[in-house]
């Protein structure tokens, strides 16, 4: 699939050949599949099994994308997805999960679109180090889901979009008796904090009409006790990948795409997947030709994509309390922390501090020895006592050129099926990631779904285009569907 010095003409001629007595020859229909993120290397999975001629190209010098599972520690942390979002049989990931063998550590049982932990685990402290009392994060939370229902109503008499910060705002001023002061306030702020992480945005910019529109699986979010890693190995096991291939071209013919990367290198096929992030497809480092359409480029300028990063430390002892996650309330969700205990899911000694939106972008603007100093500094805020780390990780998917990113999100006064044009093909260009996946934005399970749905498109398409389509084969990804219980512990 890698051009040599063919004509162009020779070069954008599809992989299928014919003998001179009218029978076909083994070559097979080819596609280039452009990111080995999970959508990316689940479309290349589902395309080689069909028999599909098939390369990956991925810019990076692993597989993976926003999925990094690092071993610095000596042990598997996640700098990137770490959960799975829908613990059940629905999960489109579920099956391959389950087949692995891969434990998954429950932190909910509640399926909110908010919450990846239920609020016995919370353990919030002041500033001071003093211990929020328990019986108040909880009333604070109960607050802050009614003012979340008075934001319904809001929705439904304005005709305009706002924020959903506006929105706060709008029931304050009806609804006084739900504005908070002192301590109180302060865990408001750290729900807010929170809501802003599940958007990886902050709450000025997050839609109020479209903030709740995905779809929520049963069975609460599970944490992968061993990282996503295996998922990935297994999806890529026997796959051409070619590491280290940044696509900067793409040139769409009627009959075949031909794809340039920056060293120069260019590969045909029959057809191509853009599995590349959204912040990748909005900084323009790709260059198709001819332009994509209009609308497509709008739904690309107009779909958000926020930050998140991870600050993993690593202590040579635990000190902290034995919950789930570790908080730090504040006069703004600005200034509220959120540090997730790996030791209580995996048995490591590892905190790993979460900042999300603005807060994500200034650290990010730091080295990777400050960016720890400060997510230490923020801890010995609430536990004064605490030991220094003996090694630290630091992610940076807002500035990595790979990403420039965490996942997507609905902005103010846009559509949510922007999703569903992002996905939706131009001529045999095919679109896959989280930011196609209108039911599963921003989540490993709703890109996983949309590479299978490229991937059966695309399959589709070219094998139409030669009269060569059997309805009576399986749709690819049916033979997945057995179910096989997942591993699943709560302590």
């Amino acid at each position: 699939m890698e051009s040599g010095f063919r004509s162009n003409r020779q070069q954008l001629r599809r992989a299928l050949c014919y003998s001179n007595d009218g029978r076909r020859q083994t070559t097979l229909p080819s596609v280039i599949v452009i990111g080995g993120g999970v959508a990316g290397v689940a479309a290349a999975r589902a395309l080689h099994d069909a028999s599909f001629q098939v390369v990956l190209l991925e810019s990076r010098d692993r597989l993976g994308g926003r999925v990094h599972t690092d071993f610095s520690f000596g042990f598997p942390v996640d700098l990137g997805a770490s959960w799975l979002h829908g613990v059940c049989k629905e999960n489109p990931l579920a099956p391959l999960i389950g087949r692995l063998g891969l434990p998954l550590y429950r932190t909910s049982g509640d399926n909110s679109v908010l919450y990846d932990h239920d609020l016995e685990s919370y353990a919030l402290f002041d500033m001071d180090g003093n211990q929020v009392p328990q019986e108040l994060v909880s009333k604070v939370g109960e607050t802050f889901e009614r003012i979340l229902k008075e934001t319904e109503k809001v929705r439904m008499e304005y005709n305009e979009d706002m924020s959903i910060f506006s929105a706060f705002s709008i029931v304050f001023e009806r609804r006084p008796e739900l504005r908070l002061e002192g301590l109180a306030h302060k865990v408001l702020q750290w729900y807010l904090c929170r809501m802003e992480g599940w958007f990886a945005a902050d709450a000025d910019t997050i839609s109020l009409k479209c903030w709740d529109q995905e779809e929520l699986l049963p069975g609460g979010h599970g944490l992968m006790v061993r990282g996503y890693l295996p998922v990935i190995n297994t999806l890529a096991k026997g796959l051409d990948i070619r590491l280290g291939h940044r696509v900067t071209k793409i040139v769409r013919h009627y009959n075949g795409v031909k794809v340039t990367t920056e060293t120069g290198r260019t590969f045909v096929a029959d057809a191509a997947i853009v599995a590349a992030p959204l912040g990748v497809l909005k900084s323009r480092a790709i260059t198709f030709e001819p332009r994509l359409p209009e609308w497509k480029e709008e739904a690309i300028k107009d779909l958000g994509v926020g930050i998140e990063n991870k600050i993993a430390l690593h202590f040579d002892k635990v000190f902290w309390p034995n919950v789930e996650f570790l908080g730090v309330v504040a006069e703004t969700s600005y200034g509220c922390s959120y540090f997730l205990n790996l030791h209580k899911a995996t048995g490591h000694s590892v905190l790993v501090y979460m900042p999300a939106g603005q807060l994500a972008k200034d650290i990010e603007k730091m080295s990777d020895e400050a960016a720890a100093n400060f997510a230490f500094l923020q801890l010995k805020k609430i536990l004064p006592e605490a030991s220094a780390p003996i090694q630290y990780l630091v992610s940076h998917w807002g500035s990595d050129i790979n990403s420039l990113g965490s996942y997507s999100y609905d902005t103010v006064g846009k559509s949510h099926d922007l999703y569903e044009r992002l996905r939706i093909p131009v001529d045999n260009l095919f679109f896959a990631g989280e930011a196609t996946s209108m039911n599963y934005p921003g989540s490993v399970h709703g890109a996983f779904s949309t590479g299978l749905m490229a991937a059966e498109d695309c399959r589709m398409r070219v094998l139409e285009r030669y009269g060569e389509v059997d309805l009576f084969q399986p749709v690819m990804g049916e033979e997945a569907s057995v179910s096989v219980p997942l591993l699943i512990s709560r302590m």
